[in-house]
């Protein structure tokens, strides 16, 4: 059974950046923007595995890279399940490589990718790290090789937003600007 309601949506908004980006606080935000939304957080998928979990950069790191697909492709589900039934869909995810945007791309279709790489400078996410509740303070301390893989991986295929001076509205209405833009195509697709 197909639960359709006659308003499909054709876009995807997929927000990433390093820990403390703000990646959690802007989505929830951009959420509320639209009048139908659902908002999907790697994070939050991840803690649903009860037992047997491997972080991302967990050993062995064969099952992390597993794992970590396996977010990706129940992300990219939920994402056009609920583009299906007229919710537009943002996905929340540390996403540090070309092949899982090309994978998610892959699994997003036929919803057109807006991919937006909230980067703020690593000392203003290692503040915002620290000053988050303790429960949600992530223990992270390759700030610096993430920032150059991301710009290595991502640098040609995403909307680049330093977010480092703006709050958090002021970087939803940036990434609002950059989803509304007609000219924002997928990227590898054109």
């Amino acid at each position: 059974m197909t639960i359709t309601t006659g308003h499909t949506i054709d876009r995807c908004l997929v927000v990433t950046g390093m820990p403390g980006a703000g990646k959690s606080t802007v989505t929830r935000l951009l959420g509320q923007r639209f009048p139908r939304a659902a908002r999907f957080d790697g994070d939050d998928l991840n803690r649903m595995l009860v037992n047997g979990f491997v972080w991302a950069l967990g050993e062995p790191a064969d099952e992390a890279a597993r794992q970590v697909e396996l977010c990706d492709r129940n992300l990219c589900s939920l994402a056009t399940n609920v583009a299906a039934a007229g919710f537009q869909p943002i996905i929340d995810s540390v996403i540090a490589s070309r092949r899982r945007v090309d994978l998610m791309l892959e699994q997003l279709k036929p919803l057109d990718v807006v991919l937006v790489v909230l980067a703020p400078s690593i000392e203003s996410c290692r503040t915002r790290n620290a000053h988050r509740d303790p429960r949600e303070r992530f223990d992270f301390d390759g700030y610096e090789d993430l920032e150059v893989r991301l710009r290595e991986e991502l640098g040609d295929v995403a909307h680049w937003l330093d977010s480092t001076g703006l709050t958090a509205e002021h970087t939803v209405d940036r990434v609002i600007g950059l989803f509304d833009d007609a000219a924002v195509r997928p990227p590898g697709r054109r």
